[in-house]
Protein backbone atom coordinates (compact mmCIF):
# COMPACT_ATOMS: atom_id res chain seq x y z
CA UNK A 1 0.00 0.00 0.00
CA UNK A 2 2.89 2.41 0.74
CA UNK A 3 4.53 1.84 -2.74
CA UNK A 4 1.12 2.61 -4.15
CA UNK A 5 0.49 5.62 -2.15
CA UNK A 6 4.39 7.22 -3.20
CA UNK A 7 3.46 6.37 -6.50
CA UNK A 8 0.19 8.42 -6.92
CA UNK A 9 1.51 11.32 -4.78
CA UNK A 10 3.44 12.96 -7.42
CA UNK A 11 0.71 12.69 -9.82
CA UNK A 12 -1.72 14.75 -7.08
CA UNK A 13 0.34 17.26 -7.38
CA UNK A 14 0.48 17.32 -11.69
CA UNK A 15 -1.53 20.38 -12.51
CA UNK A 16 0.54 22.78 -10.23
CA UNK A 17 3.61 21.03 -11.03
CA UNK A 18 2.92 21.67 -14.65
CA UNK A 19 1.73 25.53 -13.99
CA UNK A 20 4.42 26.19 -12.23
CA UNK A 21 6.80 25.11 -14.78
CA UNK A 22 4.86 26.89 -17.21
CA UNK A 23 5.85 30.20 -15.09
CA UNK A 24 9.54 29.44 -14.67
CA UNK A 25 10.17 29.17 -18.27
CA UNK A 26 8.35 32.70 -18.72
CA UNK A 27 10.80 33.90 -16.00
CA UNK A 28 8.01 34.76 -13.85
CA UNK A 29 8.06 34.79 -9.75
CA UNK A 30 6.34 31.44 -7.81
CA UNK A 31 5.52 30.96 -4.49
CA UNK A 32 5.88 27.23 -3.30
CA UNK A 33 5.79 24.78 -0.69
CA UNK A 34 9.77 23.28 -0.47
CA UNK A 35 10.91 20.64 1.71
CA UNK A 36 10.93 23.04 4.45
CA UNK A 37 8.89 26.20 4.22
CA UNK A 38 7.10 28.24 1.96
CA UNK A 39 9.27 29.92 -0.99
CA UNK A 40 9.36 32.28 -3.37
CA UNK A 41 11.35 31.12 -6.11
CA UNK A 42 12.63 31.56 -10.34
CA UNK A 43 14.69 30.65 -12.22
CA UNK A 44 18.16 30.90 -10.72
CA UNK A 45 20.20 31.22 -13.81
CA UNK A 46 18.28 34.60 -15.13
CA UNK A 47 19.61 37.47 -13.47
CA UNK A 48 16.77 39.69 -14.10
CA UNK A 49 14.27 37.52 -13.11
CA UNK A 50 16.34 36.88 -9.53
CA UNK A 51 15.95 40.60 -9.66
CA UNK A 52 12.21 40.66 -9.07
CA UNK A 53 12.44 38.59 -5.77
CA UNK A 54 14.69 41.71 -4.22
CA UNK A 55 11.84 43.80 -4.73
CA UNK A 56 8.72 41.68 -3.78
CA UNK A 57 11.00 41.10 -0.42
CA UNK A 58 12.16 44.46 0.07
CA UNK A 59 15.45 42.87 0.46
CA UNK A 60 19.14 44.21 0.13
CA UNK A 61 20.83 43.02 -3.06
CA UNK A 62 23.93 42.65 -1.26
CA UNK A 63 22.29 38.89 0.30
CA UNK A 64 22.29 36.25 -1.90
CA UNK A 65 19.84 33.21 -1.98
CA UNK A 66 19.51 29.65 -1.36
CA UNK A 67 19.24 27.40 -4.66
CA UNK A 68 17.80 24.41 -5.15
CA UNK A 69 18.40 21.65 -7.60
CA UNK A 70 17.09 18.14 -8.45
CA UNK A 71 20.40 15.74 -8.27
CA UNK A 72 24.07 15.67 -7.94
CA UNK A 73 24.34 15.52 -11.17
CA UNK A 74 22.88 19.10 -11.34
CA UNK A 75 24.60 20.59 -8.73
CA UNK A 76 28.43 19.39 -10.39
CA UNK A 77 26.67 21.79 -13.32
CA UNK A 78 26.79 24.71 -11.36
CA UNK A 79 29.82 24.51 -9.25
CA UNK A 80 33.13 24.22 -10.64
CA UNK A 81 34.26 21.53 -8.11
CA UNK A 82 32.25 19.16 -6.02
CA UNK A 83 34.27 17.89 -2.80
CA UNK A 84 34.44 13.83 -2.62
CA UNK A 85 33.01 14.29 1.18
CA UNK A 86 30.38 15.97 -0.29
CA UNK A 87 27.70 13.21 -1.03
CA UNK A 88 28.38 10.88 2.61
CA UNK A 89 28.23 14.16 4.33
CA UNK A 90 24.65 14.88 3.40
CA UNK A 91 23.38 11.03 3.58
CA UNK A 92 24.36 11.91 7.45
CA UNK A 93 21.91 14.26 8.19
CA UNK A 94 18.09 12.80 8.10
CA UNK A 95 16.81 16.42 8.18
CA UNK A 96 17.29 19.65 4.42
CA UNK A 97 20.94 20.63 4.38
CA UNK A 98 21.96 23.51 2.31
CA UNK A 99 25.61 23.40 1.42
CA UNK A 100 27.68 26.38 0.60
CA UNK A 101 29.95 25.52 -2.09
CA UNK A 102 32.91 27.70 -3.78
CA UNK A 103 33.13 28.58 -6.69
CA UNK A 104 29.70 28.94 -8.55
CA UNK A 105 29.07 28.80 -12.21
CA UNK A 106 26.71 29.23 -15.15
CA UNK A 107 24.09 31.10 -12.00
CA UNK A 108 22.91 34.62 -11.77
CA UNK A 109 24.77 37.03 -10.28
CA UNK A 110 22.21 37.54 -7.45
CA UNK A 111 22.32 34.39 -6.33
CA UNK A 112 26.15 33.71 -5.94
CA UNK A 113 28.09 35.51 -2.43
CA UNK A 114 30.66 38.07 -3.36
CA UNK A 115 33.53 35.35 -2.57
CA UNK A 116 31.84 33.81 -5.50
CA UNK A 117 30.66 30.64 -3.17
CA UNK A 118 26.59 29.53 -3.64
CA UNK A 119 24.50 27.63 -0.86
CA UNK A 120 22.50 24.93 -2.86
CA UNK A 121 20.08 21.57 -1.73
CA UNK A 122 19.79 19.19 -3.50
CA UNK A 123 15.97 18.43 -2.85
CA UNK A 124 14.02 14.99 -3.00
CA UNK A 125 10.65 16.55 -2.01
CA UNK A 126 7.84 15.59 -3.60
CA UNK A 127 6.94 18.16 -5.24
CA UNK A 128 9.84 20.44 -6.07
CA UNK A 129 11.95 17.55 -7.22
CA UNK A 130 9.76 16.72 -9.82
CA UNK A 131 9.36 20.43 -10.98
CA UNK A 132 13.29 21.16 -11.12
CA UNK A 133 13.53 17.81 -13.05
CA UNK A 134 10.90 18.93 -15.87
CA UNK A 135 12.35 22.53 -15.86
CA UNK A 136 15.70 21.09 -16.14
CA UNK A 137 17.35 23.97 -14.20
CA UNK A 138 18.22 25.44 -10.74
CA UNK A 139 15.16 26.97 -8.48
CA UNK A 140 15.52 29.77 -5.71
CA UNK A 141 14.44 29.57 -2.67
CA UNK A 142 14.13 32.02 -0.11
CA UNK A 143 11.28 32.57 2.82
CA UNK A 144 8.13 33.60 1.94
CA UNK A 145 8.39 37.00 3.85
CA UNK A 146 9.23 40.94 3.40
CA UNK A 147 12.59 41.19 4.82
CA UNK A 148 12.77 41.66 8.49
CA UNK A 149 9.83 40.09 9.08
CA UNK A 150 8.97 36.64 10.89
CA UNK A 151 8.95 33.54 8.34
CA UNK A 152 5.67 32.07 7.80
CA UNK A 153 5.50 27.91 9.01
CA UNK A 154 2.38 27.58 6.86
CA UNK A 155 0.68 29.20 3.60
CA UNK A 156 -2.14 31.27 5.92
CA UNK A 157 0.44 33.09 8.10
CA UNK A 158 2.20 34.65 4.68
CA UNK A 159 1.72 38.08 3.77
CA UNK A 160 -1.13 38.76 1.62
CA UNK A 161 1.79 41.36 0.03
CA UNK A 162 3.88 38.51 -1.37
CA UNK A 163 0.81 36.46 -2.39
CA UNK A 164 -0.32 39.65 -4.50
CA UNK A 165 2.68 40.25 -6.12
CA UNK A 166 4.38 36.71 -7.11
CA UNK A 167 3.03 35.17 -10.49
CA UNK A 168 1.76 32.51 -9.83
CA UNK A 169 0.93 30.84 -6.32
CA UNK A 170 1.13 26.80 -6.27
CA UNK A 171 -2.12 25.29 -4.55
CA UNK A 172 -1.25 21.99 -3.22
CA UNK A 173 0.05 21.79 0.28
CA UNK A 174 -1.24 25.05 1.85
CA UNK A 175 -2.75 22.97 5.02
CA UNK A 176 0.61 21.13 5.83
CA UNK A 177 3.70 21.84 7.98
CA UNK A 178 6.31 21.27 5.63
CA UNK A 179 8.97 21.99 8.40
CA UNK A 180 8.93 23.67 11.76
CA UNK A 181 11.99 25.28 10.82
CA UNK A 182 14.68 26.31 7.40
CA UNK A 183 17.55 23.88 6.43
CA UNK A 184 20.56 23.12 7.95
CA UNK A 185 23.30 25.10 6.56
CA UNK A 186 26.84 24.48 6.12
CA UNK A 187 30.18 25.48 4.77
CA UNK A 188 31.87 22.82 2.66
CA UNK A 189 35.34 24.03 1.78
CA UNK A 190 37.59 22.37 -1.26
CA UNK A 191 39.86 20.77 0.79
CA UNK A 192 36.29 18.79 2.23
CA UNK A 193 36.72 20.15 5.47
CA UNK A 194 33.84 21.89 6.89
CA UNK A 195 31.74 23.71 9.49
CA UNK A 196 27.87 23.92 10.39
CA UNK A 197 26.68 28.00 10.20
CA UNK A 198 23.07 27.10 10.79
CA UNK A 199 21.91 23.65 12.82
Amino acid sequence: MCNIFFVLLPQMYSEDINNALYHLKKGDIILYPTDTIWGIGCDATKNNVVEKIFKIKNRAETKSFIVLVDSFQMLKQYVTHVPDIAEELLKSFNTPVTVIYSNARKLAAHVIAPDNTVAIRIINDDFCNPLIKKFGKPIVSTSANISGQSTPLVFSHINQTIIDEVDYVVGSKRDMFVSIKPSTIIRLRDDGSYVIIRR
